[in-house]
């Protein structure tokens, strides 16, 4: 019996088996099982918003996909653009009614014009929480290898409050409002996210050397919940430097959390340091919504060409519908897409103008529906 022991010891401690082992499938295949609630696979209905410019094009690339898959989501469409004054009645009761959303770009107008769209509905369904995942994708050469960041901005204060007023002509006073209660729910769900991923790291970003009182705030409240997860290292860095550190050595970052402003900011610039904006995946959450949406808002609406010729790259939202099946528990549909999603990227053939070739939308939706197990 002793003599059994040592062998299956020293079994389990040698090196794992070479892919070309019998072993290896045995070793690298997952084994511990999903167990689905009983009524976990009824389909779930999907508020979809198609949105402006491109956003039919890659919209309408996961419709395919889903339903290549057989995936257990069915969409419920709604036009809204982003000259609307508001968001239609109907499409927030939508989102009320089914908790999901997937949305493509809404263009905004610059200076005058409506406000954000995009804004009233995070204000509307309180999305208090941007997630950004910034990551290498295997096969897509880039700068800086090795990165994997997080980046969860709050969503609903801050700059985009809104809170302008012209005091005398010539002269434009813009409010800047940070609440405790706010910063205090983002630092929480950084950190929770930080604690359920097995991430390491948060960094707070802010600019309190200037504004002492609106990001000092924001920093003390971080403080507060970074002692409640000891297990998980803390610390803080000047938004300016941020920028230049990502830039550098984007790979010393894991989860960011920021004030609303900044996070906008260094989303984007860790997304072009990552491989680019079309690749990105994000979302927006709160107490009782979520909408998914290509994670930085950087070309998320393309431009006309884009549009005509049919080229827009499709990668960023598939990737966001992942994260979505995942959100609504059916881990096994969105291993499959993500997995078939980097088969694509990394063998190189079908890829567009943003990565480096010359493939339309349909061709690397196809592709993808290819590669799918």
């Amino acid at each position: 019996m002793a003599r059994r022991s040592t062998s299956l010891l020293r079994r389990l401690l040698s090196p794992s088996p070479s892919p070309s082992s019998p072993l290896a499938g045995a070793v690298s295949r997952r084994t511990v099982t999903y167990m689905p609630r009983p009524g976990d696979g009824a389909p779930r209905g999907v508020t979809l918003i198609p949105g402006d410019g491109i956003g039919p094009l890659v919209t309408g690339a996961v419709r395919q996909v889903m339903e290549a898959m057989h995936a257990p989501v069915y969409f419920e469409a709604y036009e809204v653009h982003g000259d609307m004054p508001t968001v239609p009645t109907e499409v927030i009761e939508s989102i009320r009614r089914n908790k999901v959303c997937l949305k493509g770009g809404l263009a905004t107008p610059v200076g005058g014009g409506v406000s954000s769209l995009n804004v009233q509905l995070r204000k509307e369904l309180d999305l208090y929480a941007a997630l950004v995942n910034c990551f290498n994708l295997p096969g897509l050469p880039t700068r800086h290898d090795n990165v994997d960041i997080v980046v969860i901005r709050e969503n609903t204060e801050g700059e985009y409050s809104g809170l302008e007023h012209e005091v005398v002509p010539g002269v434009v006073e813009s409010l800047k409002v940070i609440t405790k209660f706010c910063s205090e729910r983002i630092a929480k769900y950084a950190f929770e996210y930080a604690y359920l991923n097995n991430r390491k790291k948060v960094t707070a970003v802010h600019k309190a050397n200037i504004m002492k009182l609106a990001d000092g705030l924001f920093l003390e409240s971080c403080r507060e919940v970074a002692k409640k997860y000891p297990g998980i290292q803390y610390n803080e860095i000047i938004v300016d430097n941020c920028c230049m550190q990502l830039v550098a050595k984007p790979e010393q970052f894991d989860v960011m959390v920021t004030p609303n402003l900044y996070g906008n900011l260094v989303a984007n610039v860790a997304a072009g340091i990552a491989g680019g904006t079309g690749v990105m995946p994000g979302g927006n959450v709160g107490q009782d919504h979520a909408v998914f949406e290509q994670g930085a808002s950087a070309g998320n609406v393309g431009n006309e060409k884009i549009v005509e010729t049919k080229r827009a790259n499709p990668v960023a939202l598939l990737l966001s519908s992942a994260m979505m099946l995942r959100h609504l528990q059916f881990p096994s549909f969105a291993d499959r897409l993500e997995t078939a999603v980097k088969r694509v990227i990394a063998e190189g053939k079908y890829r567009t103008k943003d990565l480096g070739g010359t493939s339309t939308t349909q061709e690397v939706t196809d592709a993808v529906i290819a590669k799918l197990d």
